[in-house]
């Protein structure tokens, strides 16, 4: 199954990019990862994210927690 990924440069504070690098760091995912997953939780928890458009694997939850 492929993916349809598009590149996108995010400005973004130093302060901000070094929680970012810790939080992935815990949750044994790349910088990427956890950006795209935390953007994908704050989307669904809008509603604003359809359906199934959610994806399993290196977007889940790490460490058991559930947000």
């Amino acid at each position: 199954m492929a993916t349809d990924k598009k590149a996108y440069p995010l400005r973004i504070s130093a302060q901000v990019l070094d929680a970012m690098q810790q939080w992935s760091n815990d949750e044994l995912r790349s910088l990427n990862a956890q950006i795209e997953y935390v953007l994908r939780e704050a989307l669904r928890k809008a509603g604003r994210l359809k359906p199934g458009s959610g994806q399993a694997g290196p977007h889940s939850p790490r460490n058991g927690k559930t947000t």
